[in-house]
């Protein structure tokens, strides 16, 4: 009979409580592994085991812990409810980990549970900053959602390569034994020392490591993708539609490094023929396959300032599955028969061969249309421009239709980085700021988001399993914050209405030339929930779509391969596996794929803030004008135009008067000059430092009118205050050392100059050489829907 434990037992103690003799224990730890594996009993780490509670009428379901640096957590599982788990029911579970959850109760909050077993291990290396003192070793984790700190193995601290880490560098440390408990320290070995903190490439490196994500490939994915390179060249049309006949362009931008779509339309007698051909991945990277582990553990593509992280090796993303130019290749097409209005009468999906007949980039495609002036213009969009004409009629068409039945039209600003040669940012804008090019992109835009709706809807026709791209109504607490807020700024809505699709649709156009656009789309985009990937069809609410997937970015996206294998089955008469082990799997791969893209967003936001610091060294002293787009507790930020900068502002940095939130938190306001600084409102600020740890630029208040006379009233007592106090010390000299002088509050109004004459404190001393520039290579600018 076993014992009960609150916490595991080693199999040595579990054996002296139930008086197992030395010659019998190995026997018995064989007998302990067999029923753990059983399920009788519960395995834990370091060869510990307990006895399961009884709960039989509990829910248990499986998912990945993201742990707040507060200690609790949240269990995210497709086609689940997030699970609370208070910081004494997380167990040994650390943040990241695939864990097995019991619900344990339902509370306002929703569902509360505790962790009942950790299945799988997040990745065993944290990056951070290592620490020495006397015979000892630790590092401390960045990732302040990781209990640290780690106690290193080695007192010495050297890495792989042999170098010895000093106080304070930061490093790269593997796992090798996690906590078993609270008051335990996890212990591990150095793999990597990085350097010293606040140098770009540290901060990449540490950013990675965090987020999980190795640049190279495994070699055994590298050689399967090698190997379709040199199989994969000779394609035949058999048993797949031959589609060579048709004209199909490649459009995408300028810097794209792989090209999942192609397109073409015709005109009909009474409408349009369409056709969107999706390079087919699932050809290539099969099920169970060192190539499609490795595509699950990425998720995505990672698009960085300065290079790209691709899902696959690069010989199947950039080559072999790219739809380029003249090259035959093979795909999934979606062919659409459309109404004259772009309705959609009839739809089929094939298999199909196909080849390109030009790439094009948006800024061309733009430029042949007449939508722009810019760029030149270009012999290969010149050649296409009748068929280019069709597409712009119909996307128009569909646009139309998509904003009238309620789908949400937010622009959100994208950032570009400029590097020069040798990689150092010198500007950071707007991506696509040109009207006329942004009208480019939506044209291939629409055709994806028509072909994403239709296989959604060909795949429920069919009953089929399949993971959707799902997005929830809006909490109505959150859209009641938000009504205050609005009408706060002058653009009040009905609650009621706004919450289905169609009515914040109809809001957006109300405030579509508001002054305040951007801060209210701010604050709409905070209040909607994040769209995710899950194995129930929940619809789609920035789309008003009732049915949506994502087929279109195979190369980039791990759900739109699984959306073509299961598409592939049924055009070949092989209805997708409903086992409950192969539901279990594709439950496990929307969950999965939903944390990396969360993951791969935050790296992408992040490095963008880290490359914009950089870039702010050289701007230190310059005054811009921006907008206050965010109150926080520290102070406002403020969004630069040009450069394309937040810029946060402390209360110091306000102004001399002292400034509380006022009670619609929309607004500071001077406890003595009464002034406001509210949201919306336009700003001058000199930036005045730079910090690359903390991806943040700081900055001061540039005062003007009423609030410059304040300042210089303030100023002037402030010196009369000087003069006495400055009396009072030479009254004092006989008897006391004099003391260093005060200083002085600093003036608030603003200076007609481009560059202040002063230094201001920077954490990095370098500034970024100058050279030519060259574009950043970012990511394609689709928005993730």
């Amino acid at each position: 009979m076993l014992i009960a434990s609150p916490k595991p037992l080693h199999a040595g103690a579990i054996a002296k409580e139930l008086e197992i003799s030395r010659a019998h224990y190995r026997e018995f730890a064989e007998w302990l592994e067999a029923i753990a594996s059983a399920g009788i009993i519960l395995r834990s780490s370091g060869n510990r085991y307990r006895s399961p509670r009884a709960r039989p009428e509990a829910e248990q379901w499986e998912g990945i812990i993201s742990v707040n640096p507060r200690g609790f957590g949240f269990v995210n599982a497709s086609g689940r409810p997030d699970v609370y788990v208070p910081p004494e029911a997380i167990a040994e579970a650390w943040n990241g980990d695939t864990v097995m959850v019991e619900a344990t109760a339902r509370t306002a909050r929703g569902v509360e549970g505790r962790v009942v077993q950790v299945l799988v291990r997040r990745n065993l290396r944290v990056a951070g900053t290592v620490h020495k003192k006397r015979k000892s070793a630790w590092l401390e984790p960045d990732d302040t959602r990781i209990r640290g700190p780690i106690v290193l193995n080695d007192a010495q601290a050297i890495d792989e390569e042999g170098r010895m880490a000093n106080d304070g560098d930061a490093a790269v440390v593997e796992i090798t034994r996690f906590p078993e408990s609270l008051t335990e320290n996890a212990e591990g070995i150095l793999k990597r020392v990085l350097g010293r903190p606040g140098e770009a490439e540290v901060e990449v490196a540490k950013i990675k490591v965090r987020e999980q994500i190795e640049e190279e490939h495994p070699p055994a994915a590298v050689a399967e993708a090698e190997k379709w390179a040199v199989q994969g060249r000779k394609l035949s049309p058999e048993g797949r539609t031959d589609l060579r006949h048709v004209h199909f362009l490649t459009i995408d931008p300028k810097d794209a490094r792989d090209h999942d779509d192609s397109v073409y339309a015709e005109r009909t007698a009474d409408g349009f023929r369409v056709y969107i051909a999706i390079a087919d991945v699932s050809y290539y990277v099969r099920e169970n396959t060192a190539l499609d582990a490795e595509a699950l553990r990425r998720g995505c593509t990672i698009y960085l300032p300065d290079r790209a992280i691709p899902m696959l090796p690069g010989s199947l993303a950039a080559d072999l599955c790219s739809l380029l130019p003249e090259q035959e290749r093979y795909c999934l097409c979606v062919i659409a028969e459309l109404d004259d209005n772009a309705v959609v009468r009839e739809c089929k999906i094939v298999e199909g061969l196909m080849r390109a007949a030009a790439l094009i980039t948006y800024d061309s495609a733009a430029r042949s249309l007449g939508f722009t002036e810019e760029p030149p213009l270009s012999p290969q969009a010149e050649a296409f421009k009748r068929e280019l004409k069709v597409l712009a009629q119909i996307a128009a068409k569909l646009r139309h239709a998509r904003l009238k039945r309620g789908a949400l039209d937010l622009d959100l600003p994208e950032a570009q980085v400029i590097l020069d040669d040798e990689g150092s940012p010198i500007d950071v804008r707007r991506r696509a700021r040109d009207p006329g090019i942004k009208k480019a992109y939506q044209i291939v835009e629409e055709l994806m988001l028509l072909a994403n709706e239709q296989v959604a809807s060909w795949l429920i026709r069919r009953s089929s399993p399949a993971i959707f791209r799902v997005h929830g109504k809006p909490d109505e607490e959150k859209l009641q914050r938000l009504a205050t807020m609005a009408d706060v700024l002058g653009a009040p809505f009905d609650l009621d209405e706004v919450m289905e699709p169609k009515g914040l649709s109809e809001w957006l156009k109300q405030i579509s030339r508001h002054p305040k656009r951007a801060v209210l789309e701010g604050l709409l985009l905070r209040s909607l929930k994040q769209a995710s990937y899950d194995v129930n069809n929940q619809g789609h609410f920035g789309l008003a779509s009732e049915a949506y997937v994502h087929f279109t970015s195979p190369i980039r996206r791990y759900p739109d391969l699984l959306v073509h294998r299961t598409v592939r089955r049924l055009l070949q008469g092989r209805y997708p596996e409903d086992s409950p082990l192969a539901l279990t799997n594709l439950r496990r791969a929307a969950t999965q794929s939903s944390a990396r893209e969360r993951a791969t967003m935050s790296v992408e936001r992040e490095v963008v803030d880290l490359y914009r610091a950089l870039h702010a060294r050289s701007l230190l002293g310059e005054i811009y004008e921006g907008r206050v787009t965010a109150l926080v507790g520290g102070g406002v930020f403020v969004g630069l135009d040009q450069p394309f900068l937040d810029v946060m502002i402390s209360y110091e940095g306000m102004g001399p008067d002292r400034y509380v939130l006022s009670d619609d938190e929309l607004s500071f306001v001077g406890t003595r000059s009464g002034e406001r600084i509210s949201l919306g409102d336009v700003l001058s600020v000199e930036i005045e430092e730079a910090s690359i740890l903390r991806r943040t630029v700081y900055g001061r208040r540039i005062a003007h009118s009423a609030s410059a006379a304040f300042a210089s009233d303030e100023r002037r007592k402030s010196k009369r205050g000087e003069s006495n106090r400055g009396r009072q010390r030479e009254a004092e000299s006989t008897t006391k050392p004099r003391s260093a002088p005060a200083r002085g509050s600093r003036p608030g109004a603003s200076k007609k100059v481009t560059r202040a004459g002063r230094p201001a404190p920077v954490l990095l001393e370098r500034k970024p050489k100058r050279g030519k520039a060259k574009t950043s290579k970012s990511a394609k600018s689709r928005k993730r829907r």
